[in-house]
């Protein structure tokens, strides 16, 4: 097959305020890069939209650059190899790079892995068994330092990560295992198909009330992807000693202005607790556990996931969006 000699893209038109727009995004025809030595063309399959992509949106300074004006946005993709100048990869295999948001992009060979269609879905490798999957299995067991007979409790459970912490807490013998979400359709799914202990729709009342009543004797281990409401009440719910694995706060990424903090916080004092907030990033020697961990409880059918599909390149920054929103069950992909 001919490589085109243009591709699609998509680029940060300009930087939101507030809730991002379909206005912040253009989607341009680019010309097909040429790959160096040491480089590989990667013709993308499907791509990744994830929460924190929010953060870089905005000209501040992070734990990682921002995205630049006029220029294509970056995230997780998988994709076929179309022209390699490296020894390590052949045309035809499939990789996870960096480089999504377009259909071809010019990936340096030490930053691609290969990955084995015949393991898992190339979703997959951007899901359970991607940079979600090791967030959740990192945050809760060293984040968190999960413990076996521990009461978890799991914010935006429904989400890509959120339900695989809970899942995970109860294979390693949580005692209970408890998660919120914005819908009763995923709170059944929590429930029903992830053998969650117990669920509740975080719309249906104040956090702390729904909590307590899920949790009637307090909390061991909190993992958090919400923050704001959902951080006060379960600051209220710990028990002494409770460890949080802070992971994102995803009800303030949009917020204008001052941001609120819990108004509990002295109570993190009196307990004892332990807040630690965590990038995934500081976790990448238990990628190897977490592969043959998480891997094998999949092969045998003890994990299971969604997956929220959207097709088409030109409809990812509405995705995007949409996951901001919490329409997404599982992990959003987008099909290039």
């Amino acid at each position: 097959m001919t490589t085109p000699s243009t591709g699609l893209e998509i680029r940060l038109a300009s930087r939101p305020e507030g809730w991002p727009t379909l206005d912040n995004f253009d989607l341009v025809q680019a010309e097909v890069p040429t790959p160096d030595e040491g480089e590989l063309l990667v013709r993308n399959k499907v791509m990744s939209v994830d929460p924190y992509m929010r953060g870089r949106m905005n000209d501040v300074k992070s734990y990682v650059p921002p995205f630049e004006l006029g220029k294509a946005l970056q995230g997780g993709a998988v994709g076929e190899v179309v022209t390699s100048n490296d020894p390590g990869f052949a045309v035809g295999d499939l990789v996870l790079h960096m480089g999504g948001w377009r259909e071809y992009a010019k990936v340096e060979a030490k930053q691609a892995v290969k990955v084995d269609a015949n393991l898992a879905p190339a979703g997959a490798f951007l899901g359970v068994l991607g940079m979600p999957g090791l967030t959740a299995y990192a945050g809760l067991l060293a984040a968190g330092q999960f413990r076996e007979g521990d009461v978890v409790f799991v914010s935006g459970a429904a989400g890509a990560v959120g339900s695989l912490v809970g899942q995970i807490a109860k294979l390693k013998g949580a005692s209970r295992v408890i998660g919120s979400a914005g819908s009763q359709e995923k709170v059944d799914y929590l429930v029903n198909e992830l053998g969650f202990d117990a669920a509740f729709n975080y719309k249906d009342g104040p956090v702390a009330e729904l909590l307590a009543k899920a949790a009637p004797e307090g909390i061991d281990v909190y993992f958090d992807n919400v923050g704001g409401e959902h951080l006060e009440a379960a600051i209220g719910a710990a028990k002494q000693g409770g460890r949080f694995a802070l992971c994102g706060a995803i009800s303030q990424y949009n917020e204008k202005g001052e941001r609120t903090g819990p108004r509990n916080m002295i109570e993190i004092v009196g307990k004892g607790l332990n807040l630690r907030g965590f990038i995934v990033k500081e976790y990448g020697s238990m990628q190897e556990q977490f592969f043959t961990e998480v891997g094998g409880w999949l092969a045998e059918g003890k994990i299971s996931y969604r997956e929220t599909t959207v097709e088409g390149l030109a409809n990812a920054p509405q995705a995007f969006l949409d996951l901001l929103k919490g329409a997404n069950t599982g992990k959003m992909l987008v099909t290039i």
